[in-house]
């Protein structure tokens, strides 16, 4: 079955009555090679697990199922329930789940495969949500290898971005501390059906087995993440001075300085590790 091919998809959204719903990012993958290649990213052993995202009518899905030992895929769309379980229906290692991945209870659902064999995750993600499907799936705490996702290009860029680039924020600090990001390629709109707006790129985190980093206050860190990024254009010391009401402006500029940075730095100059120190400091101060 060739769900690449565009008469194909068509026939089958007429079979089943379905249309593209853009509020779920639904946006099809048209060509077989783009499609091989995520799924041979997907995991390093055959005894993996995959975690699909969003399998849509299962063009990636059925290219998983042939690498892998299981796959449990997560969609949203309960209309595309009937066409999953005809185009998946020559594989036994699916498990396709009815839900909202933002509110699923993925302990629950890969318990039977956590400890058979490394569980990764791969996903077509949509545009819109890409940032909080990836905060749960980093903080969900689940010890997963892998994430390769393909998402929107200019995000990808953001994931791999190094400290001090245009590219670089917030999640890109928060990610990691999680792990490591790697933009693997860049994928045209063209590629799809229907075709999106923008370029897409997949990326791949590798998840840290054990964190390398250990803050003193993990939500604290976070906090001066956010406080850093929230207003960049100014000092850090006056971004953390907004971010953190209690503490003063002299105190700030003291506290970044202590950190070994001038006072005049911003935020988007320090990596995660430099971030982590600082958090350290602060959470010291605050408990004085």
């Amino acid at each position: 079955m060739n769900l690449c091919d565009i008469k194909t998809v068509k026939s089958l959204m007429d079979t089943f009555s379905l249309r593209f719903r853009k509020e779920f990012g639904q946006n099809f993958l048209t060509n077989p090679m783009i499609v091989g290649d995520i799924a041979d990213a997907a995991a390093d052993s055959a005894e993996s697990t995959i975690l699909e995202i969003g399998p849509g009518i299962g063009t990636l899905t059925r290219e998983l199922c042939a690498r892998y030992a299981n796959v449990v895929s997560v969609e949203i769309d309960r209309g595309l329930i009937p066409v999953l379980t005809y185009t998946l229906n020559d594989f036994h290692n699916v498990k396709v789940v009815n839900e909202d991945v933002m509110k699923a209870d993925l302990a629950a659902l890969l318990a039977p495969y956590f400890g058979k064999g490394p569980v990764s995750v791969c996903a077509n993600l949509p545009y819109y949500i890409t940032t909080p499907i990836l905060m749960r799936l980093l903080e969900s705490g689940l010890p997963f290898r892998s994430i390769t996702v393909m998402i929107q290009s200019e995000v990808a860029d953001r994931l791999a971005a190094r400290a001090g680039t245009a590219a670089y924020g917030a999640i890109t600090a928060v990610l990691n501390y999680y792990g490591t990001a790697e933009r693997l390629f860049k994928v045209s709109a063209g590629n799809f059906l229907p075709p999106p707006k923008v370029d897409s790129a997949v990326v791949q985190i590798r998840l840290y087995a054990q964190k390398p980093l250990v803050p003193r206050d993990e939500a604290l860190f976070f906090r001066t993440v956010r406080a850093a990024f929230e207003q960049r254009r100014k000092t850090l010391p006056n971004a953390l001075s907004a971010g953190f009401p209690e503490l003063s402006k002299e105190q700030c500029v003291a506290l970044v300085e202590a950190a070994g940075h001038r006072a005049d730095i911003r935020g988007e100059r320090l990596n995660t590790a430099d971030f982590v120190a600082l958090s350290d400091l602060i959470a010291a101060e605050i408990a004085k």
